[in-house]
């Protein structure tokens, strides 16, 4: 065989093999993520805060359901979900029961464009621009998921504040509906939470910079997000190509400093979408964060803990 056509024909093979392990291997290797971070006013009670975000939920998938049940072991202090949970007309009842115990956990929520709206297939290179045209799917049934979280104890975030006390700490939580798809409203909760609070947090699906700047500037301590995927398809020793909103790659997942006290965590999420169901060097995630008081000299530290993948499933 002339070196040409062996060069192409490996290429082939590695770009088929690539794709089988993004496909069908490494979007089931769901992973819990640990990581602290020193948020608290000084003399609180450390809290651990499971964030989950970027379900993406279609009815037949077993092997995310059967591993997100499983998060209820870890008996978090506080839920926190950032939308776009679903990814099917039928699949409330598929994260409700995958939530299960959690949701009688004290929890916090916003939703995502993909609870508004079905998914579409898509231009792949319009992930390059941020800005791009939205095209919008059939409705989903938002309103159902909504009650179903609500009437279980979570307080909806959504264009309101809250404030909570979990384990003896007390949350001031303030959050907007999407910015991706421009419902946020930012002066809905406009203005300095309280100051007696021991977390002020704030919480939208999509990080974009403008809603961060105006939880920055009104005091808030952190704020947690998710919308990126991690990327979803990553380059080993470049990181992510695209982010799909306007912050820039190096905060496509993980914990970052924006502006001089503002922590921010994005969680790279635990589904796709069903017409691009791959992620590769971009493993779904949840993460169990355990936030700690600020004193001098502390230093964060994001580290991952790989749960052994179940059985791969097929793409839906």
């Amino acid at each position: 065989m002339p070196v040409p056509v062996r060069v192409a024909a490996g290429a082939v093979g590695a770009a088929i093999g690539g794709l089988t392990y993004a496909t069908m291997i490494e979007r089931n290797a769901f992973t819990l993520r640990h990581t602290t971070m020193s948020v608290l006013e000084p003399g609180a009670t450390p809290l651990r805060v499971l964030h989950i975000s970027d379900l993406h939920m279609m009815p037949n998938q077993r092997l995310k359901q059967a591993w997100v049940s499983e998060l209820e072991a870890l008996e978090p202090d506080l839920v926190v979900n950032t939308g776009d949970n679903l990814a099917h007309p039928a699949a409330v009842p598929a994260v409700v029961q995958s939530l299960g115990g959690l949701l009688s956990r004290p929890g916090l929520f916003v939703f995502g464009g993909n609870d508004y709206f079905g998914p579409r297939p898509r231009n792949p290179f319009d992930y390059f621009d941020p800005d791009h045209e939205r095209i919008f799917g059939d409705p989903l049934p938002w309103q159902d998921l909504r009650a179903a979280f609500t009437e279980r104890g979570w307080l909806d975030a959504t264009h309101t504040t809250r404030e909570i006390e979990v384990n003896g700490v007390r949350v001031a939580a303030a959050g907007v509906d999407d910015p991706h798809i421009e419902r946020d409203r930012y002066e809905t909760v406009a203005g300095r939470p309280n100051p007696l609070a021991h977390l002020r947090l704030g919480l939208t699906h999509s990080p974009e910079p403008r809603v961060l700047d105006r939880f920055a500037d009104d005091g808030y301590d952190l704020v947690m997000a998710g919308h990126t995927h991690g990327g979803q398809l990553c380059v080993p020793l470049f990181g992510a190509l695209v982010t799909n909103c306007n912050i820039d790659r190096s905060r496509v997942k993980g914990v970052s400093n924006w502006g001089s006290r503002m922590k921010l965590h994005v969680s790279a999420g635990l589904g796709t979408s069903p017409f691009a169901p791959y992620r590769f060097c971009c493993r779904p995630e949840a993460t169990l964060l355990t936030l700690t008081p600020v004193s001098h000299g502390d230093a964060d530290f994001d580290e991952a803990a790989s749960v052994p993948p179940l059985a791969a499933e097929t793409p839906s």
